[in-house]
Parts: structure tokens; sequence; C-alpha cells
């Protein structure tokens, strides 16, 4: 039975596997976007959300919890200084995975995972296509019904 097995082995011994996570962390953190496998993804979004969320209180035991982890001195100062500042309002959900499709050499399931704050696209992006009009199904039948009931709504009867 499975009972309280809830963590993603990855094929990888335990040493292994924290290894690849703390590398995988640093270089999300570093680069803000990494491509890698579904798996891996959700294993380390796991892994690196709890960081971040460590990182809004900067203080001396934070950054010690979040070094042992990491292992990386740049990794743990961009966190602190930079992305601790941009997600200080955001509860949760700091990462974002968008799958990709299939590797060609083995057909494994890749994605990408990146900081929801960083991606341009969706921020801003976002606005700027929500002002194009869209159209819809049904559209010629609302608007030959609109002249028609705007019409006497616009003109006020004549007392007489």
């Amino acid at each position: 039975m499975r009972h309280n097995k809830k963590i993603n082995h990855l094929g990888r011994k335990a040493a292994h596997r924290n290894a690849m996570l703390s590398n995988m962390a640093s270089s999300l953190i570093l680069e803000k976007r990494i491509v890698t496998t579904v798996a891996k993804a959700k294993a380390l979004r796991k892994y690196v959300e709890p960081m971040i969320t460590r990182s809004k209180d900067d203080s001396t035991n934070s950054r010690r919890v979040v070094f042992a982890d990491l292992q990386n001195k740049y990794a743990v100062t961009e966190l602190f200084r930079e992305i601790s500042q941009k997600v200080a309002n955001r509860p949760g959900g700091y990462t974002r995975i968008i799958r990709l499709g299939l590797r060609a050499g083995d057909s494994a399931e890749m994605c990408m995972m990146e900081l929801v704050d960083y991606n341009e696209v969706y921020t801003n992006g976002k606005k700027a296509a929500k002002t194009t009009k869209t159209t819809r199904r049904g559209g010629k039948k609302k608007a030959a019904e609109t002249p028609a009931a705007e019409a006497p709504a616009t003109e006020a009867p004549k007392a007489e």
C-alpha cells in the first residue's frame, strides 16, 4: 500500500534527487525560466515554492534555511533581493508550468517552468489582448435586434 508516500522519486536515490532539485531551483531563481520534464517540474514546484514563501521574511534564519537547501549564494541573494520584493503581495502560486509537447529522443513530456511575475507576455500583454474586439457566434442576430430595440427608447412620445 502507498500510505503517506507522496514524493516522486524520479528514478533516483535521495542524495541524487536532492542535488538535482537544488540545482534546478538555483537555475529557476537565476534564469526565471527553465525547460524540463513535467515530472521534474512538478517535483520542483513543491521544492521551490516554500523557499519563495520563506524569502518574504528577510531574516538571518530564513537565509540560512534557504541556503541549506540551495547551496548557491548567488541564488539566495537573488531570491531575497529581487524575487521576494516582486512576490510580496502574492499569497502563493509563484510558478507556472507550460507544457511544450513530447521530446524527440524518448518521447518524454516536456514543459517550461517559470516564475509567474517575470513573464511580460502574460502580465502586460493580457491587458492589451483584451482590448481587441472579439466576435462570438450568433452576433449577427443580436446586431440586427439592437437598433430596433433602441429606436423606440430614444424617441419620447409627444403629448398633444
